[in-house]
């Protein structure tokens, strides 16, 4: 069986650390871009495939309460997962396990409602979901190979 380099490791991490602070940051200036907007600009915003035109008209006030917990649900989304970059720089485990849960259902949501329905350009929508999904893989990777490489069963 091969060595397992620990510097690799610190690697794998340190790539997912930067990945989770930039998907959080763009998650939080998206959510509070939303929360902070007009109804009709925050769901063209979000869906940006769409002819905004097609968008433009008077929400009811109930549909804009659901956009602004949307955006609110972004806002806090982005700051866990930024704050779990940092703690994933620094090695720390549960953050990477708060930071797939967290950053990773949210993308979920996302790709099935979102990028199924083909309602968002690939740049950014799509790609913060590769970014998420290469995050977790990353540090999921590192964890159990580290993990493995550290069991006395081997």
């Amino acid at each position: 069986m091969p060595q397992i380099s620990q510097q690799n490791t610190h690697i794998l991490l340190k790539i997912s650390a930067i990945l989770w602070v930039i998907w959080g940051l763009v998650h939080a200036l998206a959510g509070g871009l939303t929360i902070s907007g007009d109804t009709a600009v925050a769901v063209a915003g979000i869906a940006d495939a769409v002819d905004p035109n097609l968008l433009k008209m008077d929400y009811p006030d109930a549909v804009g309460a659901i956009i602004n917990q949307h955006g609110f649900n972004l806002l806090w989304g982005g700051v866990v997962t930024i704050i779990g970059g940092i703690f994933i720089w620094r090695k720390n485990v549960a953050a990477i396990f708060v930071s797939a849960l967290v950053g990773g259902l949210l993308d979920v949501g996302y790709f099935i409602f979102i990028d199924l329905g083909a309602y968002n350009k690939f740049v950014p929508g799509t790609v913060m979901t590769i970014i998420s999904s290469l995050a977790i893989t990353l540090s999921f990777y590192a964890y159990f190979r580290c993990k493995y490489a550290n069991s006395p069963e081997k």
